[in-house]
């Protein structure tokens, strides 16, 4: 069983704490792969682009550490049509694990969206999230058993969280704002411990630029999320190539004084494969950077609507 000292617990705290921007907070769960994961960031996704959307991603944080970070998301959210209205429904589970602590949510988003434009759809988006914390020590060596600052045994708790959001999609661009943790919860996990979640607010966008090549594609976007004490900011630009039905994306992304991020990725038989490495440019340095592998998966599936249901593997955007 791999074992780490309170030493190492310390600094690795105190690294994360100061790694972004040499004096921001480590915020909520931060994905390199941003654009293909935005119903995680804002409920109101749900639904606007009309299709049953599935998403998937895994990231190993810090690779190199023991008891480094390690977070799995899946996520759905799909179109549903009744009363003469557009709604959208999603759910999704994360599990967010580092050291002895771990952060697990299973929630449920509802999104009303409306035709704005010619092409474009607005929506605006609810969340209701279970969240549950738990300190595990058990595969923790401390120099001192009876240290109060660690439970001796495992303590859990659990609260109900809320969010909310704007979204817009157009097939030219896309941009949406969010609010994740209204609620502020504190999770009391014993007489003793207790966890504060912050408030955190994104703001992120993007567009598709068609080159004079019908075949390529260039989609810068960008992502800011702040608690409103602490801030980071990341932009990426993709160049996309298609033809005949496949696709295929290289990147690079930048945060400032924090990383530079390198993607890549495809559509594979209907199913979206994507890789990036997260390179921090402070603290840890270069090779013990951050790997995320992202899955999805785009098809009509329209319920309640008039008419029998029609599946078509799509491009995601």
């Amino acid at each position: 069983m791999k074992t780490v000292r309170t030493s190492f617990l310390v600094g690795f705290a105190v690294l994360l704490w100061l790694l972004p921007q040499g004096a921001r907070a480590q915020m909520n769960v931060q994905w390199s792969d941003y654009s293909r994961l935005r119903s995680f960031f804002n409920p109101a996704v749900a639904g606007t682009e009309g299709l049953l959307n599935v998403a998937a991603a895994y990231s190993m944080q810090f690779v190199g550490y023991d008891n480094a970070p390690a977070t799995m998301f899946v996520g759905a959210d799909m179109p549903v049509y009744f009363l003469n209205d557009h709604h959208g429904a999603g759910v999704y589970f994360l599990n967010d694990k580092i050291g002895m602590f771990t952060q697990t949510q299973l929630g449920v988003q509802y999104a009303f969206n409306v035709k704005l434009g010619r092409k474009g759809r607005l929506g605006v988006g609810v969340q209701l999230a279970f969240l549950q914390e738990k300190i595990d020590p058990s595969d923790v060596e401390l120099e001192d058993q009876s240290d109060p600052a660690f439970p001796s045994s495992e303590v859990s708790g659990n609260r109900v969280d809320f969010s909310a959001g704007l979204y817009y999609h157009h097939p030219k661009f896309w941009a949406g704002l969010s609010a994740q943790h209204l609620a502020a919860p504190v999770i009391e996990l014993n007489e003793k411990y207790e966890y504060e979640i912050d408030r955190a607010y994104y703001l992120m966008g993007g567009c598709n630029i068609k080159l004079k090549s019908s075949l390529l594609t260039l989609q810068p976007s960008f992502l800011v999320a702040t608690d409103m004490d602490n801030w980071r900011e990341d932009v990426q630009v993709r160049l996309k190539y298609e033809y005949e039905g496949r696709m295929m994306y290289v990147g690079v992304g930048y945060s400032p004084t924090i990383s530079t991020t390198f993607l890549i990725g495809g559509n594979f038989h209907g199913v979206s494969l994507g890789y990036s490495y997260q390179m921090y440019t402070s603290g840890v340095g270069l090779i013990n950077g951050s790997h995320e592998v992202t899955l999805g998966y785009q098809t009509e599936l329209d319920l309640f609507k008039k008419g029998r249901n029609r599946h078509r593997s799509v491009r995601f955007l």
